[in-house]
């Protein structure tokens, strides 16, 4: 278990006051203007030996990332923007990063804003999120009266931070859609390349990072690349917040290192599984948009982003949202669910994404009744295939993976399904498929 002494949120659950005055006492703004003398190239190569990989669900390496940004700033400028839309379900962990860390987030902001030669960082945030919004500005309000930040601060870099409230579309989480929404226009995402590190906000050398890659920043620098390499196994460093619900005892958000044993997790933070551990039927390990795994497959899972990827239902760490689901779930139901979220969230710009979301989620909702027939679970994971892979954005993916997940782990639970129906209705033959539309 992660010591007290190496938790980078120090107030998630809001024990402490998120003002000014008490995140200094926790250790924010603590030497910043010191890692701002050190220069760029400093700041992005100990963030690259951190071993740092993006906490908002792709896992993209942050100082790799960072370094894309073009050496020097000539006609257009830079800018940072913070991807603070938090839609997937499951997820709740910059919420509390929000309301109660505020300023770990901006100091975070100034200093991943330097290091990409930026003097204006937005953030954009849920639409849902009113109260966290409204936190974050009376901290950047408490940091401009502070000078931290603003024109002529203590740092000596003019830097400027903006709250850009959403409207609750899921799409808008993608960074390029994020980007056209705060621009003003409709969320829908970019054709890449060009990729927003040449062509982002306004034209203009753009950085997109959730939340929480901002946010432990200034905590790595302060501490060293080597501390928190230190923690996880080989390309899975660091410590990370992970998000606990479900059929648990306590559900709860928790810092932990990672590659910790999700057997681990659940029951040292989450109070263990409803039921008791024998009782776990699935686990949705990173949000609801990856591929679920079995209880066996949980009992010696790491959590990391390599170790779920190698799974043999190949699932990923995504935002580390674990969705535990005991023996009393309906799965069919539970897929169908999410896979009506992901048709109602497509922004329709993509034909598989547009039409094939909308045609798995029917399939799906007969299936959950047993009105199918068995050859339609071959059609539903071709069509899934079809989906996956092929659209601007991964929202085919995420529409496509949790589908695969519930075929792979619980088809018998789907054959099964069909067959009761066909008895208690007394069908023989055998009912024509519904064709891809």
């Amino acid at each position: 278990m992660l010591a007290d002494k190496d938790r980078i949120f120090l107030n998630l659950y809001g024990a402490h006051g998120p003002d000014l005055e008490s995140a200094k006492k926790r250790g924010a703004w603590n030497g910043t203007a010191d890692m701002i003398a050190a220069g760029r190239d400093w700041i992005i190569s100990q963030v690259k030996e951190s071993g740092l990989r993006g906490r908002g669900g792709a896992g993209f390496p942050t100082g790799l990332k960072w370094s894309f940004m073009p050496k020097e700033v000539k006609d257009r400028p830079h800018y940072l923007v913070v991807n603070a839309d938090e839609s997937e379900p499951g997820t709740c962990k910059d919420r509390d990063m929000m309301r109660h860390d505020p300023h770990l987030l901006i100091e975070g902001c100034l200093v991943a804003s330097f290091a990409m030669q930026a003097h204006a960082c937005y953030i954009y945030i849920r639409g849902e999120y009113v109260y966290e919004r409204e936190a974050m500005e009376r901290a950047i309000k408490e940091a401009y009266d502070a000078k931290l930040v603003g024109k002529n601060n203590v740092h000596g870099w003019d830097f400027d931070i903006y709250m850009h409230h959403g409207a609750g579309a899921y799409i808008c989480g993608e960074e390029t859609a994020l980007l056209e929404s705060l621009e003003g226009k409709k969320g829908q995402p970019r054709l890449k390349p060009p990729f927003p590190a040449n062509v982002g906000l306004y034209g203009c050398p753009t950085t997109v990072n959730n939340v929480e890659s901002i946010a432990v920043v200034p905590t790595i620098l302060r501490r060293g690349a080597k501390w928190f390499a230190g923690f996880g196994r080989a390309n899975n460093t660091g410590t990370k917040v992970f998000c606990i619900s479900g059929h648990v005892n306590k559900p709860c958000n928790v810092e932990e290192a990672m590659s910790i044993p999700l057997k681990q997790l659940i029951e040292e933070h989450a109070g263990g599984v409803r039921g008791g551990w024998g009782n776990l039927k699935a686990v949705i390990p990173g949000g609801s948009s990856v591929r679920m795994i079995t209880a066996q497959e949980s009992e010696e899972m790491l959590m990391d982003f390599d170790a779920l990827m190698a799974a043999p239902h190949r699932s990923g760490l995504g935002t580390a949202a674990v969705i535990v689901m005991d023996q009393s779930t309906d799965m069919i139901r539970a897929i169908a669910r999410i896979a009506y979220f992901y048709k109602h969230e497509s922004c329709g710009q993509c034909t598989p994404c547009r039409e094939g979301t909308g045609w798995m989620w029917r399939v799906l909702e007969r299936m959950a009744k047993g009105e199918a027939d068995h050859s339609e679970i071959d059609l539903l994971l071709d069509v899934a295939g079809q989906v996956e892979g092929h659209t601007i954005c991964a929202l085919g993916d995420a529409a496509a993976w949790p589908i695969q997940g519930l075929i792979r782990c619980f088809r018998g639970e789907i054959e099964q399904r069909i067959d009761r129906y066909r008895s208690a209705k007394g069908v023989h033959q055998v009912i024509t498929p519904v064709a891809a539309e």
